[in-house]
């Protein structure tokens, strides 16, 4: 797809909207004041580059963005007030914040800035308008700007007024956070190196029927984790005793029917760490996956993640896109991490890496093989939707 960048747009002296994904979990403050603080800055810091080359350009930037889900409602808990010092501190400059994102309040923040100053709105989730994608509303928020930027693939799959309503009210272009999370994907869906291996974890399989056979028509192998992992086994006739899976057992089977008939491998689990419940850590042990049992299966076993290594650093192209255990717990998190450091040696050697967001993003910041990727979306929902072959509405209105 061809689209405009801010390298593509004269800024100076221009009010330019730019719709961030600022959408940043909050913790009550630690004192008396009950404000609301930041609990993590990673979407702060995906916000700031775009930011900051427009300001050194002479951009009069404002900026819109939602926050958590206050179905329409001014709601303080979800203000994005919290943000303003974040922001500041980050770009060394003065934040001025309207208290809303329309109406006379934001167009006279909006009309009164100065090259290279930045304005942030209030949340645009407190009008019920901009979920709908109200052609009004879109209007509204687009009279404040002269160019339009969307930086924020994080809501890129949402239809809203402030995604893609504006984006066809306004001259616009992709930010730079929006230009990298595209070009990276990009790198797994045309022409992407083979041997090709995707990763993929997380509890259901039918959350995730999509993005299997999307990409079965590319990649050469799947190494399947999570709770997944134990819906496919069972659809093999293998019993999974308690473990977490799918009642419904068609879809694997079917994935496992098609990957035959393409020739795709799919790399199931031969051992397990399990215990006879999810709180009982003490009790984790490696079985067989013959010798489940009743027990739970929380994580794939050293064999299994030694043989996922295998494959992946023989790999020119590898996609994470979920963990392989409840990583969150030290007891269960061996089978994440291996696999996580197979692909920071598959990234050294010369292979392109990408992290899908969500929970893959999650495991692999804290376990530490973030930083060796090629690239970690900031995308949840969005990113999966584009592994699924989807059409992005956010971006889509960026077409060029």
């Amino acid at each position: 797809m061809q689209f405009r960048t801010i390298n593509d747009l004269d800024v100076r002296g221009k009010r330019v909207l730019v719709r961030e994904d600022l959408n940043v979990p909050l913790r009550q403050a630690q004192d008396d004041t009950g404000e609301w603080a930041i609990a993590d800055y990673t979407r702060v810091d995906a916000a700031i580059p775009t930011l900051r080359a427009l300001l050194d350009r002479g951009a009069r930037v404002i900026v819109m963005s939602h926050l958590g889900r206050p179905d329409g409602t001014a709601n303080p808990k979800y203000s994005l007030k919290p943000l303003v010092a974040a922001l500041a501190e980050r770009l060394n400059v003065a934040v001025a914040f309207a208290d809303d994102c329309v109406g006379a309040s934001a167009r006279e923040a909006a009309m009164t800035l100065r090259d290279g100053e930045l304005l942030l709105l209030e949340n645009v989730r407190f009008h019920k308008e901009e979920e709908a994608n109200d052609p009004a509303f879109a209007r509204e928020l687009a009279a404040l700007g002269e160019l339009y930027v969307n930086d924020a693939f994080g809501t890129a799959h949402r239809a809203h007024a402030s995604t893609e309503g504006v984006a066809h009210l306004l001259p616009n272009a992709a930010g730079l956070l929006m230009q990298a999370e595209l070009s990276a994907l990009a790198a797994l869906t045309v022409s992407p190196a083979h041997p090709y291996v995707c990763v993929i974890g997380g509890a259901k399989v039918k959350d995730k029927v999509g993005v299997f056979f999307n990409l079965m028509e590319r990649v050469d192998a799947f190494c399947i984790g999570g709770g997944m992992a134990n819906t496919f086994l069972a659809a093999q006739g293998v019993n999974v005793g308690k473990s977490l899976r799918d009642d419904d057992l068609a879809p694997a089977k079917e994935i496992l029917t098609r990957a035959a008939e393409k020739g795709v491998t799919l790399h199931v689990p031969v051992d397990a760490v399990v215990s006879t419940a999810f709180d009982n850590d003490a009790g984790a042990h490696t079985v067989a996956i013959a010798n489940v049992g009743d027990e739970m299966i929380l994580d794939i076993g050293p064999a299994t993640a030694q043989a996922y290594a295998k494959a992946i650093e023989a790999a020119k192209t590898v996609v994470f896109n979920g963990p392989m255990g409840v990583y969150e717990k030290p007891a269960y998190q061996g089978g994440t991490k291996v696999v996580g450091e197979a692909i920071a040696r598959a990234t050294a050697a010369g292979a392109t890496s990408v992290v899908g967001g969500g929970d893959a993003a999650a495991a692999a910041h804290m376990l530490g093989f973030a930083g060796a990727m090629t690239h970690v979306s900031t995308g949840g929902g969005a990113t999966l939707e584009f592994l699924e072959g989807k059409v992005l509405p956010g971006v889509a209105a960026l077409a060029n």
